[in-house]
């Protein structure tokens, strides 16, 4: 299983620090968990498979192509930074 850990800060609520650390088996593409936490507070998820499929079709994009930008958004880390907004709500 592989994980990252990044900090993020959410353009709901700038002034506050979250960590979310992304686990997945064999690639983003089968599933993942997701754990955020403000160090006070923790809540956890899960996307499987199928969750990643749907929401490419629903939002016409190619499931490759989605994925990769999962992948940027979720676990690129300093290399997408800026490029990508969180909303905590």
């Amino acid at each position: 299983m592989e994980k990252t850990l990044n900090r993020i800060h959410p353009v709901s609520d700038p002034e506050a620090t979250y960590f979310l650390q992304v686990s997945w088996e064999k690639d983003l593409g089968t599933g993942f968990s997701l754990l955020l936490s403000d160090c006070q507070c923790a809540w956890t998820g899960k996307v499987s498979e199928a969750d990643i499929s749907r929401e490419a079709a629903d939002i016409e994009m190619d499931r490759e192509k989605y994925v990769e930008e999962l992948r940027k958004a979720l676990i690129a880390g300093e290399e997408s930074a800026g490029k990508y907004n969180f909303v905590i709500s």
